[in-house]
Formats: C-alpha cells, sequence, structure tokens
C-alpha cells in the first residue's frame, strides 16, 4: 500500500505549517554557494503545496523569511528576493491550476517594492480561488506580530472601544495577522533543527510538532505525506486525559 493510500483523509490537519529550512546546508554538501539552495527549495515548496491540496489541507503556511533573514549577508538577501518575485511569476498558472489561494502575512512593507508588486498581484488573481489557502510567511516574526497585536488592543482601550475586562483570546487572535486562518495542527520542520525560530507561536499552542532530517531542497512528497502519518498516529488531548478523548470519541 502505497504512502498516500495509507492516509485517513478524515484525520487530515486542517492547517499545516511549515519552517523550511536546510537549503544553505545543502547547497554546502553540494560545494555550491547557499543560494543554489533557495533556487532549489522552489520545487519543494510546489511539491508541498500540491500533496497538501491532494489530501484534503485546508491551509498551509510556509516561513519563507523571517524578520531576522534581513540580517543575512546582502548579496543572500537580494537574491531571496528575486527569487519571490521569479517564483510568483512561474507559480501563477500552477497556483491556478491548483485552485491555490495566496496570501501573506508579516511586515510586508519592507519587502523590495518590486517584490511586493508581483506579490500582490499573485495574490489578487487567485482571490477568487476555493482550493487550500497558501500563507507565505514573509519578514515575519512572531513576537512582532504579538507586539502590534497587543498595540491594537492598548490603543482601543485608550479610546474606550474597549474594555480591559473584554480582551479574550479570541479578542487577541482577531489583531493577529491570521486572523482568518485556524490554529495550526501540525509544524513540520525540515533539516533536523528542532526549535520554533520566532513562528506563529500563538497560533501553534497546541500544534503536534514534526522534526525530519531531511533539507529542504530533498523534501519531496513522500516526505510530506510521512509527516502526515506520524500525525495520525498521534493522540491529540488539549489538556484532557486520554480517558476523556476516547469517550468524546465514543459519543
Amino acid at each position: 500500500m502505497s504512502l498516500i493510500e495509507q492516509i485517513d483523509k478524515d484525520r487530515v490537519p486542517e492547517h499545516v505549517a511549515v519552517i523550511m529550512d536546510g537549503n544553505g546546508r545543502w547547497a554546502k554538501q553540494k560545494s555550491m554557494p547557499r543560494v543554489f539552495g533557495h533556487k532549489n527549495g522552489v520545487k519543494a515548496v510546489r511539491s508541498t503545496i500540491e500533496t497538501a491540496g491532494e489530501i484534503g489541507v485546508k491551509a498551509l503556511t510556509l516561513y519563507a523569511f523571517s524578520t531576522e533573514n534581513w540580517n543575512r549577508p546582502k548579496l543572500e538577501v537580494k537574491t531571496l528576493m528575486s527569487l519571490l518575485v521569479s517564483s510568483l511569476k512561474n507559480e501563477v498558472k500552477n497556483l491556478q491550476k491548483n485552485n491555490v489561494k495566496l496570501q501573506a502575512i508579516g511586515n510586508l512593507n519592507l519587502l523590495p517594492e518590486k517584490a511586493r508588486k508581483e506579490l500582490n498581484e499573485v495574490i489578487n488573481l487567485t482571490s477568487n480561488n476555493s482550493g487550500i489557502i497558501l500563507t507565505l510567511a514573509l519578514s515575519y516574526g512572531a513576537r512582532e506580530e504579538l507586539t502590534q497585536a497587543f498595540q491594537k488592543i492598548s490603543q482601543k482601550i485608550v479610546n474606550k472601544e474597549l474594555m480591559p475586562e473584554e480582551i479574550t483570546e479570541k479578542v487577541i487572535n482577531n489583531h493577529l495577522y491570521t486572523f482568518t486562518l485556524p490554529d495550526v495542527d501540525l509544524l513540520i520542520r525540515t533539516s533536523g533543527e528542532q526549535r520554533i525560530s520566532n513562528f506563529l507561536l500563538w497560533q501553534i499552542a497546541y500544534s503536534e510538532l514534526y522534526f525530519t532530517d531531511v533539507l529542504w531542497p530533498d523534501f519531496g512528497k513522500e516526505d510530506f505525506l510521512k509527516a502526515i502519518l506520524n500525525y495520525q498516529n498521534r493522540e491529540r488531548r488539549f489538556g484532557k486525559t486520554s480517558e476523556q478523548i476516547e469517550k468524546i470519541d465514543n459519543e
């Protein structure tokens, strides 16, 4: 039985987030510059989007560029921004064919004008698609996201639009970049690193975490399906006991 045949379509995670790590190490192993790894990582992005859509994942969020990444060598940053523009142009047909709706989160104003323009064009072109929602986290940092959310909430309190006792988890969630998305069910990180790296700190509160040694450019369909199967073999308790979960399932 193939991996995809083993997937229980009724228990597919609704929202999967991916920290795409290992491009630089992949290139180094091949005695190539780091940007070579980033270019080859595009194939893994395409494969992951298509596989996620095929099995019924509703939302896929990819950590493409963090706020900390701006501190990388200028040539690498410039190349990454150029790659973003070219990739978006090249992937429009695939996104449309697979009914993918694109959106982006992060401090997008920091992106170069050309990259921001291309991003907005593709977002507009795919806005009516009804399939998987693909979110690119660009110039994104979870602490910055939370800080901005608290600032907006505080301003509403100052303006007497909101009372402190009215602040709930829902109110906070509604002020995040991801307010239209469900919480993350499964977080995948490639390359063997086992840390969150300031990614969706609020949204992954009850996520299952999956770490793989596979470097991002080598991450293919089978690797994604292995992560999904691993997720489906876990018991998600959300603070309850196994007995409580079993009772709920049997009701």
